[in-house]
């Protein structure tokens, strides 16, 4: 750079250095409103705009952070001499700085490097950055940035392009106020992501042009249905379909056997002593019964007897049979009764399981007492003796011993997603509810669990068919091999049952994640995804960690900050979207290495942003409140720094339907707008039927309590067992 053109681009001089401050003292010809003298017009001085301080490494990089004047001395001029001029106050103009990094020349090219070595010192000389030097700083010169997703408010030449992987890869946020654009920049980010991919595909020799992305965008309003139209296959997901949604998408399905037991426990809001232990269980057995309708006979009977073995051995270990032994006799007439159908089965070890049954019924019957009372019959049990029990124990022994041996139990556990039908999950938790002894104890919690089970409206999503399996519901909801089903899942949650959103939310979470770490296990590389989750502040709300119980919201938060601790590792990434920051699950929050800041007005959510956001030009911040529509400031790990983005365009047919209501235009007859509240009552109504055949079976009450009933309610229903 010549000397004479580096004179006329100065500005002012350095009055003051500190590392995160530097203040300007502007010259009296410096620039007022626009700069000429840089070859192209240039607004100057404005905030959030560039100046250079030249030093030994190139130039020091100063974002311009504050303008205002001072009053001093008047400057006098070089080589004059003014007598006549009174020394009052005068009005002189100064900038302050963020520096925020060094521009150096990298061959024939200039290149910004974030970080500061060699701080000016006071006189240093201040100037006004060229075209060529503003399109170094604002542009991402990184070969891999090839997603171009708006332009530089300051100088609206220059594109401002993201690397995927750098966005992606380390969670992306986009946080504004409603009507604030972050809806449009979502879904714009994704389009042009995929045009992009696409236009490098062209480029290349693949038969298949389309790209192998993943993007399922969970969408609580139902905004993005028709968002992606034009980009090829498009996997949409609604409920409730009518007739005229049949043909563009596909009934949303979140099987009950998805869920593992920490997600029943939290839908039917089981109790940690009592409710929750026996679910478990049910849930095995329930799981484990699809493997043992597969199996050969003998395996059935070795699984069975070695269940029964071990729990005898415990009963014997504990001392159970003398301090519970009621309970311990219903195991007992549990396992006889069991033991007829295997009985059946089997011709090598009938002579056993005969004895069997003939040792369980002696037992019961030395000990078995009852007595009247109030007309009702109660049944007890005395305390059995440890000779009684191991007549038990060696008698299972011998037909282990015909059919192989004790067998550890191998199959699935009550968190594998193996299917089952939902409908018998409560019968058999009250089988094992009176099986422990426990009955009175989950009365209440069953009935809970058939009402909600017979719910026509979460019928549709959770009920089981034997068509969904496992790898079907993988095709659909995270896509074929080489995304030939399309890169893009749409799925509606608009009007899924408010009882069961969250729930949702966390099981399709859950299970993208854990398939894309068994991908990664079997392959060595990782299939690479993104979840797209807005209104991210309504299933990723900060929790209370003292909070025993499990809640849906609780478990629906739980499995994304597991996401961003660990989803970088196996491919998966975020991108959020919310209005409210400061609701946010801050371990979420700062595992997000990019953000897009729309217009934010909300004090507290602003406060938050400016202590998670991984840059420290809090002043560039200041301007969140007042950023008009499509404008966003960018900054994080995808950018090199801090920059105000004039958002692409989206056409109408492209953006989210998520538009103002327009009120005046309805009110005043402008646009027009029919009533039909009768097809609406009906399907409305039909939604919110429940199957008489399964209504029947349930005890009519009042209310149904959401937790244990309390002592006091137990003894007026149960009667007490004699001593």
């Amino acid at each position: 750079m010549h000397f004479d053109e580096l004179r006329n681009r100065v500005v002012g001089n350095v009055e003051f250095v500190s590392p995160n401050e530097i203040k300007v003292l502007l010259e009296l010809n410096a620039p007022q409103t626009t700069a000429l003298n840089t070859g192209i017009p240039h607004f100057f001085p404005r905030i959030n705009s560039f100046v250079l301080i030249p030093n030994e490494d190139g130039f020091l990089v100063g974002l311009i952070s504050w303008i205002g004047t001072e009053y001093s001395n008047y400057p006098k001029r070089k080589g004059l001499k003014d007598f006549d001029i009174i020394d009052l106050p005068y009005p002189v103009r100064k900038l302050s700085l963020s520096p925020l990094g060094t521009l150096r020349k990298e061959g024939r090219h200039l290149r910004l490097e974030r970080g500061i070595v060699t701080f000016p010192s006071v006189g240093d000389s201040v100037i006004i950055p060229s075209d060529i030097q503003l399109k170094s700083i604002l542009e991402n010169q990184d070969q891999s940035a090839t997603v171009e997703i708006g332009s530089a408010s300051i100088v609206s030449n220059v594109p401002v392009k993201i690397d995927p992987d750098r966005l992606f890869g380390r969670h992306f946020a986009v946080l504004g106020n409603t009507g604030s654009g972050k809806s449009c920049s979502v879904a714009g980010i994704i389009r042009w992501t995929i045009e992009s991919a696409k236009q490098a595909i062209k480029e290349t020799e693949e038969k298949s042009k389309e790209p192998n992305a993943r993007f399922i965008i969970l969408d609580p309003n139902g905004e993005y249905s028709n968002a992606f139209s034009d980009l090829g296959k498009v996997r949409r997901f609604h409920i409730s379909l009518t007739q005229e949604e049949e043909d563009m998408a596909s009934q949303l399905k979140v099987p009950a056997w998805l869920w593992n037991s920490y997600e029943w426990s939290a839908i039917t809001q089981a109790s940690g002593k009592t409710q929750r232990p026996i679910l478990r269980r049910a849930l095995r057995e329930m799981r484990n019964s699809k493997f043992d309708l597969s199996d050969d006979v003998t395996l059935r009977i070795q699984r069975f007897y070695s269940s029964a073995y071990i729990s005898i051995r415990n009963l014997i270990r504990n001392a159970s049979y003398r301090d519970e032994s009621t309970k311990s006799a219903i195991m007992l007439k549990s396992i006889g009764e069991d033991s007829v159908g295997y009985y059946e089965l089997n011709s090598s070890c009938k002579t056993e399981i005969n004895e069997l049954q003939d040792v369980i019924k002696q037992t019961l019957a030395e000990k078995f007492k009852s007595f009247t009372k109030e007309g009702k019959k109660i049944e007890f049990y005395d305390p059995f003796t440890e000779e009684k029990f191991k007549n038990v124990e060696i008698t299972i022994e011998k037909i282990l011993e015909k059919v192989g041996g004790l067998k550890v139990y191998t199959g699935p556990n009550e968190d594998s997603p193996v299917p089952f039908d939902e409908s018998q999950l409560p019968s058999h938790v009250d089988r094992l509810a009176k099986e422990s002894g426990h009955q009175e104890w989950l009365d209440f919690y069953i009935m809970r669990m058939r009402t909600m089970l017979s719910d026509k409206r979460m019928a549709s999503i959770l009920k089981y068919d034997s068509d969904v399996t496992l790898e079907s519901w993988l095709n659909d909801y995270l896509g074929s091999d080489n995304a030939s089903n399309g890169p893009i899942a749409i799925i509606d949650l608009s009007i899924v049952p408010i009882e069961i959103v969250h729930i949702i939310v966390s099981v399709i979470s859950r299970i993208i994640f854990e398939a894309l770490q068994r991908y990664r296990r079997m392959n060595s590389k990782v299939l690479p995804t993104v979840i797209v989750m807005e209104e991210a502040h309504t299933f990723i709300k900060r929790y209370s960690d003292n909070q025993d119980e499990f809640s849906s919201e609780k478990l629906s938060c739980q499995i994304f900050e597991k996401i961003a601790r660990e989803g970088r590792k196996f491919g998966l990434g975020l991108l959020l979207s919310s209005q409210r920051p400061s609701e946010l699950s801050s371990t979420v929050l700062s595992q997000c290495n990019t953000f897009l800041l729309h217009r934010i007005v909300n004090d507290r959510d602003q406060e938050l942003v400016k202590k998670l956001v991984p840059d420290n030009l809090g002043s560039l911040l200041e301007e969140l409140p007042v950023l008009p529509t499509r404008k966003a400031i960018l900054l994080g790990h995808a950018s090199s720094i801090p920059i105000l983005v004039d958002i692409k365009d989206l056409p109408e047919s492209q953006r989210p339907d998520s538009k103002d209501p327009d009120f005046w235009n309805v009110w005043t007859k402008q646009s027009d707008r029919r009533i039909d509240w009768k097809t609406i009552v009906n399907k409305w109504q039909f939604e919110d039927s429940t199957d008489e055949t399964d209504a029947s079976k349930q005890e009519k009450t009042k209310s149904i309590p959401l937790t244990e009933p309390k002592d006091s309610e137990l003894k007026k229903s149960s009667p007490k067992k004699k001593k």
